[in-house]
């Protein structure tokens, strides 16, 4: 059977969903931004992924785009929320509103859908909202994707997680394992407050991860030592195992800085270290990288891509970011390589489209990742990145 599923937000999670869902059902994406929905009745994809772009210019996806929430709630089965909840400081939680508002406004023009929503959470606020707008039909579904993977990430699911029970999350996770090119992928069914810790707390190990790793860095940086040999020499153990283990400026993106924040803030009086220290160390590992970055006291310091990682078109809450507002606490000139910016400031500091120009003007280029272009450089290059990957 097929059905119509409205998407709000396109942004990567709502465009890998939609992509996903679109192959054997009518999906509508709903957005507020004009660009977004010219590019997808276009067939082109608001953000940079591979197989988003192979999909929608290969198959035959029934999928379109609106800002006019009665065409897109109207007669849908199923409205999936992908709208952004950032974390708040001062609130210590993340900003739910606008997830709010779109549950809000489904159950308003189409009582009867059924409401998944995809935005990251803090735990228990999915049974706070239905008990809000006097409802059951909000479930909450946790998505588990790479920037520049998404449509990869849900085409062959690690798992996929349907935080609640009904005849229509039944179908709805049956439409996720349709979309997917795996057999038999894990399906978990469990209540919407556990579906949510579970996304919280596996975001945050990944962190506690990159920070592990991210400190032994520090300590053979410290020491002189080869940290390649040594974090082969850990990973090769299967206990410790590959994967996340490639050192950077610490962690940053979409996900890890606020899930972790946020899981934190949840424990609240339930005692706890390792939760604490996770954020600790990000913040530790910052520092510690642009004072390594000043040592030699370069008087420009060239930061060569916001982007989180290649195949990333993401700039918001990189590591990278960080790292500049920690060095333009100095004196030192920043300047930016970043042609993917259509500024031309970034953190007021000059941004440069033209590598060359760029690579004449710093006296060191700092860079998350190396890449092609700026390993001819050598010695002038500062980057921890080790095995060459994400």
């Amino acid at each position: 059977m097929k059905y119509k599923i409205t998407v709000v937000g396109a942004g990567y999670v709502g465009m890998s969903v939609a992509v996903l869902l679109a192959q054997h059902n009518e999906v509508v994406l709903l957005d507020v931004d004009k660009k977004r929905i010219d590019l997808i009745n276009s067939k082109k994809s608001t953000v940079r992924d591979e197989d988003i772009d192979r999909f929608l210019g290969n198959k035959e996806l029934q999928i379109s785009a609106t800002d006019d929430p009665e065409v897109a709630y109207k007669n849908a089965s199923f409205v999936i929320v992908a709208t952004p909840t950032n974390y708040d400081p001062e609130t210590n939680k993340f900003d739910t509103s606008l997830v709010d508002k779109v549950c809000k406004d489904a159950i308003y023009f189409n009582p009867e859908a059924l409401i998944i929503i995809k935005s990251t959470l803090p735990i228990g606020h999915t049974v706070s909202l239905n008990d809000l707008l006097n409802t059951k039909k909000i479930i909450f579904s946790p998505e588990f994707l790479r920037e520049g993977r998404s449509l990869h990430d849900n085409l062959y699911p690690s798992r996929i997680i349907v935080g609640g029970s009904c005849h229509l999350s039944n179908i709805f996770s049956e439409l996720l394992v349709q979309g997917s090119e795996l057999d038999n992928p894990a399906v978990l069914f469990m209540n919407p407050t556990e579906a949510e810790a579970v996304k919280l707390f596996a975001n945050t190990y990944l962190a506690m991860r990159v920070s592990f790793f991210n400190e032994l860095d520090s300590f053979t940086l410290s020491n002189k030592l080869d940290a390649e040999s040594i974090i082969r020499g850990v990973s090769l153990d299967p206990r410790v195992g590959p994967g996340y283990n490639n050192p950077s400026f610490g962690y940053g993106g979409y996900c890890l800085p606020k899930d972790t924040k946020q899981l934190v803030a949840s424990f609240g009086s339930v005692p706890q270290n390792l939760m604490s220290a996770i954020v600790s160390s990000n913040e530790t590992r910052i520092t510690f990288m642009a004072n390594e970055i000043l040592k030699d006291k370069p008087k420009c310091v060239g930061i060569y891509r916001l982007v989180m990682k290649a195949g990333s078109d993401n700039f918001r809450s990189s590591a990278t970011e960080f790292v500049v507002k920690q060095l333009l606490k100095s004196n030192v000139t920043v300047i930016v390589f970043e042609p993917d910016l259509d500024n031309n400031e970034f953190l007021n500091c000059k941004v440069i489209k033209d590598f060359k120009i760029f690579e004449s003007q710093a006296d060191i280029i700092v860079a998350n990742r190396i890449t092609a272009e700026i390993e001819k450089f050598g010695d002038k290059v500062f980057s921890r990145d080790v095995f060459g990957d994400n």
